[in-house]
């Protein structure tokens, strides 16, 4: 598949995710045929072999439905995504370890990477946070810190920066 310009307009936003407008409308036409073709085939061979024609449309609403995912597979399978994920790593560091704060004050802990299956620790890897959740400090609960005679407003407090936070519309 070639790649296409955003600038030339076949590019469009639809549910929050981009997608190439002909692959829209050949997904539309290839989930048309299939799933209809899927009811119509279905219809006709259970019409003659189900008693009640009312059981049988049923039967065959429920093939058109599986026509439909059978459709969303070759459709996933013809067009592939269009979006570009870029990293540029010029995002402060900091906020890696707030972020890991707040996951430890909602679970109570990180625990241990050591603790890991092998495949979750291959995964953490390639996606190269592995070092991130190793290297992780351990947080001070605020029972600990009251105890220890730190207030919980002693501690640094780092802002993510609002770059970092994927944006949700509703």
């Amino acid at each position: 598949m070639k790649k296409h310009d955003p600038r030339q307009g076949h590019l469009a936003e639809v549910w929050g995710d981009t997608v190439d407008l002909r692959h829209l409308a050949w997904s539309m036409g290839i989930g048309l045929v299939v799933s209809l073709a899927c009811f119509l085939l279905a219809s006709h061979l259970l019409a003659a072999r189900v008693g009640s024609v009312t059981l049988a449309r049923a039967y065959a609403m429920l093939a058109g439905l599986v026509g439909c995912v059978l459709s969303g597979v070759i459709c996933g399978a013809l067009f592939p995504p269009k979006r570009e994920v870029v990293e540029d790593g010029a995002a402060d560091p900091s906020w890696r370890q707030q972020v890991l704060n707040e996951l430890a004050a909602q679970s109570g802990e990180l625990g241990s990477v050591a603790e890991l299956p092998p495949s979750v620790v291959d995964e953490m890897k390639a996606l190269n946070i592995y070092e991130l959740f190793a290297n992780a400090q351990p947080v001070v609960s605020d029972t600990a810190s009251a105890s220890s005679g730190t207030t919980p407003s002693a501690r640094a407090e780092v802002p993510i920066p609002q770059a970092a936070l994927p944006a949700t519309k509703e």
